[in-house]
């Protein structure tokens, strides 16, 4: 029988430790195949090792537990199940949200023996229905676009930020404005934004997280952890034989790629 695999994500050694300690006692056939400190790494190690549970701390340097879960959803092989989600937390107010939105499980800081115990129950229990139900990737799609800040729906108002009408985009010695209506698209690249045109592209210091509350999420949807399309210049989504989604916009040549996450927003209406 192949043993179940697990990766922890936690950015503090002592309730790492502890977690480890907890797990080997009431999982002992549980294989831990690493243990990372940063959410950068856990996304990494979790794609290489591709294991069976992940439990990901909620708040982490580098990535968020759901900024890590969402990168995974995106990028996990199809010919592999994805994996149970158990999210470690501080915050019950996050926990509480994570589990009524079908979370695959959460437990509290400081963990407690019982609280895990009743985790580890529910996580194999689910592990043997999935072999035969195979639905955990759906499922955990749909939780994250509940979850996942930056998954603003086409419709839901913008709020908390004042709306944003013209960019400033350095160019040399020039400042490029550039009104918000003729952007094609935004492109996160590390610390920039790529802000792209019908006429050109401009790099901007920014983030998405910063940028999207500015943006009216009628007209801008976030296709992609890194893009966000405006609608009105979507000609064209194609789903390709094997699921994937992609968007041809009006004057441009480049062809957008929409994640697993995101395509929900293309079904036939």
């Amino acid at each position: 029988m192949t043993p179940i695999r697990a990766l922890i994500a936690e950015d503090e050694p002592i309730l790492s430790l502890t977690l480890q300690k907890m797990l080997e006692k009431l999982w002992p056939e549980l294989q831990l195949c690493s243990v990372v400190e940063n959410g950068v790494a856990a996304v990494q190690e979790t794609l290489a090792q591709l294991p069976d549970v992940v439990f990901l701390d909620i708040k982490m340097p580098g990535k968020t537990g759901l900024e890590v879960a969402q990168e995974l959803a995106e990028d996990w092989p199809e010919n592999k199940a994805f994996p149970q989600i158990v999210f470690v937390t501080a915050y019950d107010e996050f926990a509480i949200e994570a589990f009524e939105h079908s979370a695959s499980d959460y437990v509290l800081k400081p963990v407690s023996e019982d609280r895990l115990r009743k985790t580890v129950q529910r996580l194999q229990s689910k592990l043997r229905d999935n072999k035969q139900t195979g639905n955990e990737l759906e499922r955990v799609l749909d939780q994250l676009r509940h979850l996942v800040p930056a998954t603003a729906l086409p419709g839901q108002a913008t709020t908390g930020s004042e709306r944003l009408h013209i960019i400033r985009a350095a160019v040399g010695n020039q400042i490029r404005m550039i009104p918000v209506e003729d952007v094609l698209y935004f492109e996160a690249t590390d610390k920039y934004i790529n802000v792209v045109t019908a006429e050109h592209s401009s790099l901007i210091r920014s983030s998405l997280r910063e940028l999207l509350p500015q943006l009216d999420s009628n007209l801008f949807w976030q296709i992609h952890r890194s893009t966000v399309v405006n609608s009105r210049h979507i000609h064209i989504a194609n789903k390709d034989e094997s699921g994937k989604i992609s968007l041809k916009l009006r004057g441009s040549d480049d062809k957008l790629q929409v994640s697993r996450v995101y395509a929900h927003l293309f079904r036939q209406m």
